[in-house]
């Protein structure tokens, strides 16, 4: 086994899983400004599952005998359109997929069966995060900014009613 080469992807994986917590909790951050909590929420959602990633791949770097790298991979884009945020998410998510698919073929080829695995399961948690942002994508497309006007409407209405004894 190779383990100086899972160390490394192990790596580059936590650099990529650091970039997208920040990036999605910036977005996260803005759409909760907005009042768009349905957004605000997924995009938090997101942010804790690659928190979960990042754990996993320190954990393994640590069984591996290697020194954990805590180096995100790329600055936050300061992006504030709803649009533009989903089409950032998405394409991260599906070079997340391509990056992690490479690398478990890299481990298997090294003979690291564990790393391997640990790069599929993500893989799994990455589709259904890109298929989410894809419905939220679409869902924009379809009803434009009455979608995001719902959103702040229930917000305002949550907010205006009296709180229950």
């Amino acid at each position: 086994m190779n383990k100086q080469k899972s160390i490394e992807l192990l790596n580059k994986a936590i650099a990529e899983e650091l970039s997208a917590i920040h990036q999605y909790m910036y977005f996260h951050f803005i759409l909760d400004d907005l009042g768009y909590d349905l957004l605000a929420g997924i995009f938090k959602k997101t942010a804790i599952d690659e928190m979960l990633h990042t754990e996993k791949f320190a954990e393994r770097i640590l069984f591996l005998g290697g020194e954990i790298e805590m180096k995100p991979a790329h600055e936050v884009e300061h992006i504030r359109d709803v649009n533009e945020m989903l089409k950032w998410a998405m394409k991260s998510e599906e070079e997340a997929m391509e990056m992690y698919n490479d690398s478990a073929i890299e481990c298997a080829n090294a003979r690291d069966a564990g790393t391997k695995q640990i790069f599929e399961a993500v893989i799994a948690d990455e589709e259904r995060h890109f298929e989410g942002f894809e419905q939220e994508f679409e869902n924009l497309k379809k009803f434009g900014d009455r979608y995001l006007a719902q959103q702040a409407m229930e917000r305002s209405k949550r907010m205006g009613m009296p709180e229950e004894n």
